[in-house]
């Protein structure tokens, strides 16, 4: 299935679990990305300008960002309902309800993202 909207992303905070359901909605229309975000952590930072340089490509166009240290619960959550182990820095992509990618620490890079 095509992308249906093409502009440029930006984050979206994900910090509820209706939102995380939205995702799970949204991602049988489109590709989503879950980004894990460590903010005391300097690698979480590099990782997260990784996938920012990438926003003018638009393959993904709904990335959400979630605050590990105000959202713990919530990325145990993603853990578990997205069948993955829990890393941070985190990147997941999520289509048609499952994981189709996930990466973590030096590994994520935006060039790598299907």
């Amino acid at each position: 299935m095509e992308s249906i909207i093409s502009q440029p992303t930006s984050w979206i905070d994900l910090n509820s679990e209706m939102i995380l359901q939205d995702i799970l909605k949204l991602s049988f229309i489109d590709k989503v990305l879950i980004f894990k975000h460590s903010t005391r952590c300097s690698i979480s930072f590099m990782a997260k300008n990784r996938i920012e340089s990438g926003f003018n490509n638009p393959k993904i166009s709904k990335c959400y960002l979630l605050d590990l240290l105000k959202n713990s619960e919530l990325s145990n959550n993603i853990a578990t309902n997205f069948n993955v182990f829990h890393e941070s820095p985190q990147v997941l992509i999520i289509q048609d309800g499952k994981t189709i990618f996930n990466a973590s620490h030096g590994d994520i890079n935006w060039k790598d993202i299907p």
